[in-house]
């Protein structure tokens, strides 16, 4: 089996949890996810299976879609509700619709993140949660990230007892886009703590929540029907944002030998080019400046 198998994450699995189940599943091993989701959170894992696993960095790099709630008042050591609270803000008066439309607008754009201690980030070889274990503390790199939308989709939720207000939220995100540290980068503009209460991944490779399928519906359609079907989608689809050209045949002997291709094939001389014979997706060329050719970046599928 060679595709892209859209698969819902339920709370409470890591990503690499949801690949061990799947192998036992389908009883294949050349399995692999785009884009991990903490456990705490739910939604679309796009998974590669196959000579599929090929196109995982193109998944990763398309833009995600996510729904959840911010929650003004505290924050916690991870961001979200699994840390513990460091610090605690309480409101007296609950911050405006028009307070937090504009701080949400300032966060719109290209953004500097600086990823949360609890996050598979490496620093000299060794994951940030690790250092975060042992209570020490490491110089984190900063990230860039663009943020497409960034809005309320609910009402505003003011509990005067506690001193916190809620509210839910879409976010559309570039690559490497931490969501947590969004919330916390709220609060901060806002000027009170803030976590990030619950998250959903709603889209992410191209993929989007309706065409997801759960690890028990997966199990169930292999144990009756012993294939996929129609739920795995062709490879090709993970490079749907790329610019394709269609091979002739002689060009496609090109390929299959690693050879290079000429400039004529795309005079925009894009970044990176998928090549197709015959409707299937067959590899993905680069263009090279130096020598003045397209050549090979991704070999996919050359049969």
């Amino acid at each position: 089996m060679d595709g892209i198998l859209p698969v819902y994450k339920p709370v409470g699995m890591t990503s690499h949890d949801v690949v061990f189940k799947l192998r036992k599943i389908l009883h294949m091993k050349k399995i692999g996810h785009a884009g991990t989701l903490d456990p705490n959170v739910d939604g679309v894992l796009p998974i590669a299976l196959g000579k599929a696993t090929k196109t995982i960095e193109f998944l990763q790099a398309a833009g995600k879609t996510y729904t959840g709630e911010v929650t003004l008042g505290f924050a916690t050591t991870t961001e979200d509700l699994d840390g513990e609270i460091i610090e605690k803000t309480p409101l007296v008066k609950p911050f405006s619709a028009e307070q937090i439309a504009t701080a949400m607008t300032k966060l719109t754009g290209p953004i500097t993140q600086i990823p949360p201690m609890y996050s598979a980030v490496k620093v000299n070889g060794r994951r940030l949660y690790d250092y975060a274990r042992a209570g020490e503390t490491v110089e984190r790199p900063v990230r860039q990230a663009v943020i497409y939308e960034f809005e309320r989709i609910s009402d505003l939720e003011f509990s005067p007892q506690d001193g916190l207000q809620k509210f839910r939220f879409k976010a559309v995100v570039s690559k490497g886009t931490y969501i947590r540290t969004l919330a916390v980068d709220l609060g901060r503009e806002l000027g009170v703590a803030a976590v990030m209460s619950q998250l959903t991944r709603q889209s992410a490779g191209g993929y989007d929540l309706s065409a997801t399928h759960t690890l028990a519906e997966l199990a169930e359609r292999m144990e009756l029907q012993d294939t996929l079907g129609d739920w795995l989608q062709p490879l090709g689809t993970a490079l749907q944002e790329l610019p394709h050209y269609q091979l002739t045949e002689a060009e496609f002997e090109r390929v299959q030998h690693g050879m290079g291709l000429p400039a004529q094939i795309n005079l925009d001389l894009v970044d990176q080019l998928v090549l197709t014979y015959n409707a299937d997706t067959k590899s993905v060329y680069t263009w090279q400046e130096e020598k003045q050719q397209y050549r090979p970046y991704r070999q996919l599928n050359l049969d």
